[in-house]
């Protein structure tokens, strides 16, 4: 089914002040709240009004949504992007929405701090620039770089506490990370679950900690990686390498490779296709000739200039530009020819000049 407007579902004005999109988010939240309406059109209603307020009550995302519809959100935005920044907290204080939020959306939105028990993150991404010559994009390159990353300790085994000790169950949640706290409302009891402040969400303390980390589970590292540069590989392209970004208790994050290309003196490079000046004599041009063009793999290739050549003409030389990443091939060279006009000349080259200067006169 297609998705309504966004201002429709809300029963707002397309000029709309953020202020009227909250009191009529609110209202319709009420309204269709779990809690005071079980059934499942209820819910399908919380979670339409729910995504329409996300979105216009962020200025970013309305704007996108104002100029390019639903199709801008979906290709800009994940569905977790969508509610990130979302101001729900004070208009469900107390409500439960966290709780709301996971059992409709399948995660935490994070309203008003953490429900229940932290859930183990994920380590965060690192990107790594590395600047390569054309040869090396022409070719591929296989190279060692050194990354500064967090690891998990080895000395404790990421648990935090020192070798033959073990985190302790905390006593004010009794290990369940979680401490909740019930309210009477006018629209019924409401259970407020928050992350226990005494554990930080973990239902564990560390009371003897790790003296290699002291207590964090993380060390700073540098690592050795070896890459693989595909031959081919562009400029501002990226390399990821799964698992190899910052650690985390819920996984290691990723590692993204930036490839940058250097200038090159000769080549300049536009997508598959190679660009190159070559300097060839007026003889050259007028008599036309067969000259040598050195290529990017080092090779010869013989290149005809034809009678009458001018300053600026471009030839192809076909199949001798870049390798395409998909192994489809290679581009093509192009050479473009500047007629060089020497700066000083002998006797002989004068008098020569100066006849045929004549015969150009005279015909």
């Amino acid at each position: 089914m297609p998705k309504k407007d966004y201002y429709e579902v809300l029963g707002v004005d397309k000029n709309a002040e953020k202020s009227a999109i909250k009191k009529a988010y609110r209202k319709l939240a009420l309204k269709y709240h779990p809690d005071k309406n079980p059934s499942k059109e209820a819910e399908d209603k919380f979670k339409e009004i729910s995504e329409a307020y996300a979105v216009l009550s962020d200025e970013e995302k309305r704007n996108m949504y104002d100029q390019y519809g639903h199709a801008g959100i979906d290709q800009q935005y994940s569905s977790e992007d969508i509610f990130r920044g979302a101001d729900f907290g004070d208009i469900f204080s107390g409500f439960g929405i966290n709780d709301i939020f996971e059992r409709f959306f399948g995660r935490e939105m994070g309203f008003g701090g953490p429900r229940g028990r932290r859930r183990p993150s994920r380590g965060a991404d690192l990107r790594y620039d590395v600047e390569i010559s054309l040869e090396n994009a022409y070719k591929g390159l296989e190279t060692t770089i050194r990354v500064p990353r967090s690891e998990i300790c080895e000395e404790c085994n990421g648990t935090g506490a020192k070798p033959g000790t073990n985190p302790k169950t905390c006593p004010s949640c009794n290990g369940t990370g979680q401490i909740q706290r019930s309210r009477r409302t006018a629209f019924g009891m409401f259970t407020q679950v928050s992350a226990c402040n005494k554990c930080n969400g973990e239902g564990k303390i560390i009371t003897d900690k790790c003296p290699v980390c002291n207590g964090r589970k993380m060390v700073q590292k540098t690592r050795e990686i070896e890459i693989n540069i595909p031959k081919g590989i562009d400029n501002g392209s990226q390399l990821r390498l799964a698992g190899e970004g910052e650690a985390g208790e819920g996984g290691a994050g990723d590692l993204y490779i930036v490839v940058h290309l250097k200038k090159h003196q000769v080549f300049k490079r536009k997508g598959l296709d190679l660009h190159m000046f070559k300097n060839i004599s007026f003889p050259q041009a007028a008599l036309g000739a067969k000259i040598d063009v050195k290529t990017l793999d080092g090779g010869l290739e013989k290149l005809k200039i034809p009678e009458g050549t001018q300053t600026g003409e471009m030839f192809k030389i076909r199949g001798k530009g870049m390798p395409s990443l998909r192994g489809r091939g290679y581009g093509d060279l192009y050479v473009e020819v500047i007629v060089k006009t020497p700066k000083k000349l002998s006797r002989k080259a004068k008098k020569l000049l100066n006849q045929l200067d004549d015969e150009f006169k005279n015909n």
